[in-house]
C-alpha cells in the first residue's frame, strides 16, 4: 500500500495562490524569492540566472528592490561587485510557505484572508473552497493522529 507521509505538496497550489494573493506577488516573483531563500548573500548576476528561466520582466530585479523583497547588503566599490539578500520580510514569508505545507492551516478570516472576502473574483471563491477543504483535511489527520 502507498505511504502518503510524503504529499505535503498535494496543496501547493492552493498554498501558492493563498501567497500571491496575500502579498501581492506574481508566480514568477514567487518563484524566484524560494530560489534566493537558501543564498545567503546573491549578486545581480546570481539573480539573472535564474530570471533567465522565468518570463521576461525587465523591471522584475528593481520591482522587488523596490517592494522590500530584496535588499542591498553591499554597494559595488571598485571591483567589488554590490551584494543583496532577503529581508525579514521576505524570510518570514517563505517560512510561512514552508509551515502550511507542513500542516499548518490557512487562515478563513476576511481580516486574515482578503480571499474570503464578499466582493473577490471567482478564481479566489474556487480556491477558497478549497482552501476551506484542505484546512478539514488538515483538522482531520491532527485528529486521527496516532499518539
Amino acid at each position: 500500500m502507498k505511504s502518503n507521509t510524503d504529499d505535503y505538496l498535494k496543496y501547493w497550489r492552493v498554498i501558492r495562490q493563498w501567497i500571491k494573493v496575500k502579498y501581492g506577488l506574481t508566480q514568477c516573483d514567487l518563484d524566484l524569492l524560494l530560489f534566493l531563500y537558501s543564498e545567503k548573500y546573491f549578486g545581480k548576476d546570481k539573480f539573472d540566472d535564474y530570471n533567465d528561466l522565468l518570463g521576461w520582466d525587465v523591471n522584475r530585479f528593481f520591482r522587488l528592490q523596490q517592494d522590500g523583497w530584496i535588499e542591498k547588503f553591499r554597494n559595488r566599490v571598485g571591483k567589488r561587485k554590490a551584494l543583496y539578500k532577503l529581508p525579514i520580510k521576505t524570510t518570514r514569508m517563505i517560512q510561512l510557505i514552508y509551515r502550511k505545507l507542513n500542516g499548518e492551516e490557512i487562515p478563513v478570516s476576511q481580516s486574515q484572508n482578503r480571499m474570503f472576502a464578499k466582493n473577490v473574483s471567482y478564481t479566489d471563491k474556487v480556491y477558497r473552497d478549497m482552501i476551506i477543504e484542505m484546512n478539514a483535511l488538515i483538522k482531520q489527520r491532527r485528529h486521527h493522529a496516532p499518539e
